[in-house]
């Protein structure tokens, strides 16, 4: 009994492939020069052709043109940065980044990428194909600011082909339109502040008209006095109307008036301007500071030179800051009720 069970398991131990194992080897059809080797009677061997070669080598990836785009992009970036490393262009300093001139551009989406690439353009795919692209245009910034014209031509054929067609209107929502002056010479804007708006008229200040001989000394026109002639200081007074009254009058708070006037002094121009504004809702801080944001963007109408200064002090932009809202349950916005145990 033992003796049969030890041989049944030892065929059971067998393995499975050596008796399902046919006698003649594999031999790929290939390698097969004879018509014998092949058990079909029919086949030609002297007609039989090699399988044509893909042209692509991605091709079995199931996504050659996508493969392929981005096998491309890499070469081209791997050609560029050699070519501004022959140039001395690379590496760059920290300060030399900082200098470079900004060239912002906007990628097509990935539904138009899609169709160029021929492939279902994920997320994934779609930050990889960008992070090229950006890649190659820091390289496009280098070199145009260098002056290496034609290798700026090289690169920005390339990056062209994947720019969007609307970008010259994307990046133009941001750019503030210019303030036109009138014939008189004003400039019209419009400043906010909280729940404050001002608009704001600015007219420059035409210099005293001196009458002929009114002011003329005779000592010192015959050279009798013995005082030195000092040089006249012109001295031009403005007016500054916020709603029909003089801003002494409106803002009686010192604090407002600074907050109207540092625009002006920033800017170097206190006293060359007439300001006349109508201002609506809110209270002194923000009406003033409305008025503020409104006088800034005319002061960098009529002088742009100017707006590197107003934009250091952040005059020319709106001020975010809002009330906070007053949240349920509390008293205020972050105050709570006092906490009774019974």
């Amino acid at each position: 009994m033992n003796v049969l069970r030890s041989q049944a398991f030892s065929v059971l131990r067998r393995p499975l492939c050596r008796r399902l194992a046919t006698t003649r080897p594999f031999v790929p059809p290939a390698q097969l020069t004879n018509e014998r080797e092949f058990e079909d009677d029919d086949f030609d061997a002297n007609n039989f052709q090699d399988k044509a070669h893909p042209d692509s080598p991605n091709f079995y990836t199931g996504r050659s043109s996508y493969y392929d785009n981005i096998v491309e992009l890499q070469n081209a970036i791997s050609r560029t940065r050699g070519t501004l490393q022959r140039l001395h262009l690379l590496p760059l300093p920290e300060f030399a980044w900082k200098s470079l001139k900004p060239m912002p551009t906007v990628w097509k989406t990935p539904e138009e990428m899609t169709t160029d690439f021929e492939t279902a353009m994920t997320i994934s795919r779609y930050r990889k194909v960008t992070a090229l692209l950006n890649e190659l245009n820091e390289y496009l910034r280098i070199a145009t600011t260098a002056g290496y014209a034609d290798v700026a031509d090289r690169i920005g054929s390339i990056i062209s082909i994947f720019e969007s067609g609307k970008k010259e209107a994307f990046l133009a929502r941001g750019v503030r339109k210019p303030v036109q002056l009138d014939q008189y010479g004003r400039s019209y804007t419009f400043g906010k502040r909280k729940t404050s708006a001002a608009r704001v008229w600015m007219i420059p200040v035409k210099p005293p008209s001196r009458e002929s001989g009114s002011d003329v000394n005779v000592e010192e026109a015959f050279g009798l006095s013995d005082k030195p002639r000092r040089p006249p200081v012109n001295v031009t007074v403005s007016t500054i109307l916020i709603n029909n009254l003089p801003i002494a009058e409106y803002f009686p708070q010192p604090v407002d008036r600074e907050r109207i006037v540092r625009p002006l002094k920033i800017a170097g121009v206190l006293g060359k301007y007439n300001v006349f504004t109508i201002v609506r809702g809110g209270g002194t801080t923000g009406q003033s500071g409305a008025v503020a944001h409104g006088i800034a963007k005319g002061i960098f109408a009529h002088e742009p030179e100017t707006g590197a200064i107003l934009k250091r002090a952040k005059l020319l932009r709106r001020d975010p800051r809002m009330v906070e809202r007053k949240k349920t349950g509390l008293a205020k916005a972050r105050k709570r009720y006092t906490w009774v145990k019974r």
